[in-house]
């Protein structure tokens, strides 16, 4: 959801600073490998290790970068196919890390198991809506929209995170099972969407 009211402010901001980093040699494909590896490493080296508030600001900085390397292609003219896949492919890979790490957390330095579902959930129905996605368009369909995509999903999760570490109790559980929530009506909005595409593309 925010990508439709936010993309065109952040855009304005984040296209100077890709056409730089064009400039200065660097690709969009080199940056998408940075950000992923680094939220990557970020979310498993810092979240089991109960250092939360390091966790998500860490990986917070590097999933930004997610925003310049579409700025660093538009800069270059357009992205590629290519571009396009390893995007969509590094963005699980962070996605998993990051949910992952905190279900790890859960587990093994909070003690509580149901947060550690809720972490786990969360983690499943991301890739699922996801992939919702990319089935429909493989098949001529749409099936984006709904009210919970990444950017959200990332919010949702690192705001708890960010507040359990500034000593708010709970903050991860609540956090998760909320997004939990959103993440089920969000996958039914997206079944929903690919089977009014389907209807009218085969009435």
């Amino acid at each position: 959801m925010l990508n439709i009211f936010a993309r065109a402010s952040v855009s304005r901001v984040t296209d100077p600073i890709g056409a730089a980093l064009v400039r200065a040699g660097l690709t969009p494909n080199g940056m998408t490998l940075l950000g992923t590896a680094g939220a990557v490493a970020c979310a498993l080296a810092l979240f089991p290790n109960g250092m939360l508030l390091a966790g998500t600001f860490t990986v917070w900085g590097f999933t930004m970068l997610d925003l310049l390397d579409g700025a660093m292609a538009r800069a270059r003219g357009a992205g590629t196919p290519f571009g396009a896949v390893l995007d969509s492919t590094c963005d699980r890979l962070a996605d998993g890390a990051l949910f992952a790490a905190i279900a790890w957390w859960a587990f093994a330095v909070a003690g509580n198991h149901r947060a550690a579902a809720a972490a786990l959930l969360c983690l499943v129905l991301g890739l699922v809506i996801s992939y919702v996605k990319a089935r429909a368009e493989a098949s001529g369909l749409h099936g984006d929209g709904g009210l919970v995509e990444r950017a959200e999903r990332l919010i949702l999760a690192l705001v708890g995170t960010g507040l359990e570490g500034f000593g708010v109790p709970y903050a991860v559980e609540g956090s998760l099972w909320l997004l939990a929530v959103l993440s089920v009506v969000t996958l039914l909005q997206r079944m929903a969407a690919v089977a009014r595409s389907a209807r009218e593309a085969h009435p």
